[in-house]
């Protein structure tokens, strides 16, 4: 029998009831980033009794300054590697499961064959992510997805809605142009920024990896974004209600004129 004590803060808040609800879930967090890394601590410390997580990246000095794994001791080695020793440290009984690789197609449709109760889809890369969501609504599994953390400072304006429903966000919006095609994806839950981006913080690349350019980042943006995207997915796990942000009527409206 698993010792719980460490969960007794938790428990005052949602219950032993709520505890073991999330005891029995299984979630899938994929990209270990400034986003990911911080969303999967917070999914373990909530004491999810099963985790999935996934990166084929390596520590950057790049890194540093806002990704959870990274540190001057480490460059070079595996993120999974690095979250998997962490998280373990965290609960020692959590169920880990480790992807060392990252999102091809066929690593993808050979991921999502296994059930999950939850999808994390902490990308920062447009190809792997349509993969992954678009999979993610086959399966019908519950999906909250992270936009754009790049190019903002302020973690006050960011956001949840459907991702139809997202607005001030270039990212969001080749995601949305992408998965139309499919009928429900207005299931997807989003975390967005309505913050303006920092057009002077763009960063071309290599294009390696299906990522061809980058936004500057700061330290706490991205882990706002990780902490909401956690908070999303263990709220409806728990069956607690999420309120959505409303797309302003005068972007609807804009959006009407259009042919």
């Amino acid at each position: 029998m698993s010792d719980l004590n460490w969960l007794s803060r938790s428990a005052l808040l949602v219950g032993d009831e709520g505890i073991n609800i999330l005891q029995q879930k299984h979630v899938l967090v994929v990209g270990l980033g400034g986003v990911g890394s911080f969303a999967a601590e917070f999914i373990c410390r909530s004491g999810v009794g099963e985790m999935t997580i996934v990166d084929g990246d390596v520590v950057d000095p790049s890194n540093r300054n806002r990704q959870l794994p990274a540190l001057s001791t480490n460059h070079g080695q595996s993120k999974a590697d690095i979250m998997q020793e962490r998280l373990l440290a965290i609960n020692p009984d959590l169920k880990l499961h480790v992807v060392r690789d990252f999102l091809t197609p066929q690593k993808c449709r050979e991921l999502m064959e296994q059930p999950f109760d939850y999808v994390m889809d902490c990308i920062d890369s447009l190809t792997p992510k349509v993969i992954l969501l678009a999979k993610a609504l086959e399966k019908n599994v519950p999906i909250v997805s992270s936009m754009g953390a790049g190019g903002r400072m302020d973690p006050t304006q960011v956001r949840v809605t459907w991702l139809p429903d997202t607005y001030q966000c270039v990212f969001a919006q080749y995601v949305r142009k992408r998965l139309k095609r499919h009928e429900n994806y207005n299931q997807i839950k989003a975390v967005f920024s309505t913050e303006e981006t920092s057009k002077d913080a763009l960063l071309m690349t290599d294009g390696s990896n299906f990522k061809r350019s980058a936004y500057g980042t700061i330290s706490y943006l991205p882990a706002a974004f990780g902490g909401v995207c956690a908070s999303v997915a263990i709220r409806d796990m728990l069956g607690h209600t999420i309120t959505m942000a409303e797309r302003p009527p005068r972007i609807a409206a804009k959006k009407k004129k259009k042919p």
